[in-house]
C-alpha cells in the first residue's frame, strides 16, 4: 500500500477561534494551578502529620497523586497549544500521554469505590473499623488499584499501538484520547471498541454501582442517627461526595460506551473536560478541605513553613 505512516499528530485544542484562546488559556491555567497546588497541599499535609496516617487519609493521598498525574499529563500541552503554534505532538509523546491518562482514569474510578467502602465500614461498623481497615488492608486495596490501573492502561495503549495511522493526523480534541485516535486509524478498530466497551462496563458502570451501594448503606445508617445536627452533617458530606462521583462517572460512561463512528468531538470536548479537569480540581475541596482534621493538618504545614 502506498501510505505514509504518521510520526506526529496535530492537536486542534478546545477551539479554533483566536479571540477565545487567550481567555481559555487564563481559565485553564488557573484550573491547573488550583488542582496541582490543592492536591499537592493534601499530599504534604498527610505526609507531614502522623495523626493523618490512617487508611482514610492514605486513600485521599493516593487520590491526590492520581489527580496530579491526570491533570499534568493533559493541561501543560493543552496550554502550549493555546499560547503558541506548538500544536503538534510526536507519536511517542501521544502514546505516553494516552498511557498516563488511561492509568489515572482507571485508578481514580477504583479509588472512588475503595474510599466509599472505607466510609461504609467507618459509619456502619465503627467498632470494627480498626480491625477491618488496618494497614495491611490499606496496602492490599492500593495494590488492587494499581494493578487494575496499570492493566487497563497497558491494554488500551497496546491496542492503539497495533493500529496503523496513515493520515490524516489531525486530532480534533485537546489531548490524545482513545475515541479521536480510533477515528484516525486506517485499520479496523473493532477490537479496540470492544475492549473500551468492556472496560467501561466493568470499571465505570461497575465501580459506580458499587460506590452507590456503599453510600446507600451509609445513608441508611445516617437515618438511624438520633440528632438532627448529626444527620445534617453526615448527609452534607455524603451528598457532596456523590455529586463529585456522579460528575466523574457520568461523562466517562457517556464518552466510552459508544462506537467511534458516533463521536461528536465538538460536544465531547466539553464532556471530557468534566472528568479530566473539573473533578481533579473539586476533589481537594470536597474530600479534604472541608474536613476538620485535614484543616488542622494544613494549618500545621503553614505554621511550619512560617518558622523556616
Amino acid at each position: 500500500m502506498n501510505s505514509t505512516f504518521v510520526t506526529e499528530f496535530l492537536i486542534l485544542g478546545l477551539t479554533q477561534k483566536p479571540e477565545l484562546q487567550g481567555v481559555l488559556f487564563i481559565v485553564f491555567f488557573c484550573i491547573y494551578n488550583i488542582a496541582f497546588f490543592g492536591n499537592m497541599l493534601i499530599i504534604i499535609a498527610i505526609i507531614y502529620n502522623t495523626t493523618l496516617h490512617t487508611p482514610m487519609y492514605i486513600l485521599l493521598l493516593a487520590l491526590a497523586v492520581v489527580d496530579i498525574i491526570c491533570t499534568t499529563s493533559i493541561i501543560p500541552k493543552m496550554l502550549e497549544v493555546m499560547l503558541t503554534s506548538g500544536n503538534t505532538i510526536s507519536f511517542g509523546g501521544c502514546m505516553t500521554q494516552l498511557y498516563f491518562f488511561t492509568w489515572s482514569l482507571g485508578a481514580e474510578m477504583v479509588l472512588f469505590t475503595t474510599m466509599a467502602y472505607d466510609r461504609y465500614v467507618a459509619i456502619c461498623f465503627p467498632l470494627h473499623y480498626s480491625a477491618v481497615m488496618n494497614r495491611h488492608t490499606c496496602v492490599v486495596l492500593l495494590s488492587i488499584v494499581m494493578v487494575i490501573a496499570v492493566t487497563n492502561s497497558c491494554v488500551h495503549t497496546g491496542l492503539i499501538l497495533r493500529l496503523s495511522f496513515c493520515g490524516p493526523n489531525t486530532i480534533d480534541h485537546f489531548f490524545c484520547e482513545i475515541p479521536p485516535l480510533l477515528s484516525l486509524s486506517c485499520t479496523p478498530v473493532r477490537v479496540n471498541e470492544v475492549m473500551v466497551y468492556v472496560a467501561d462496563i466493568t470499571l465505570a458502570v461497575g465501580d459506580f454501582t458499587l460506590t452507590c451501594i456503599s453510600y446507600g448503606f451509609i445513608i441508611a445508617a445516617i437515618l438511624r442517627i438520633r440528632t438532627a445536627e448529626g444527620k445534617k452533617k453526615a448527609f452534607s458530606t455524603c451528598s457532596s461526595h456523590l455529586i463529585v462521583v456522579s460528575l466523574y462517572y457520568s461523562p466517562v460512561i457517556y464518552t466510552y460506551i459508544r462506537p467511534a463512528s458516533s463521536y461528536s468531538f465538538e460536544r465531547d470536548k466539553i464532556v471530557t473536560a468534566l472528568y479530566t479537569l473539573v473533578t481533579p480540581t473539586l476533589n481537594p475541596i470536597v474530600y479534604s478541605f472541608r474536613n476538620k482534621e485535614m484543616q488542622t493538618g494544613i494549618r500545621k504545614v503553614f505554621a511550619f513553613l512560617k518558622q523556616q
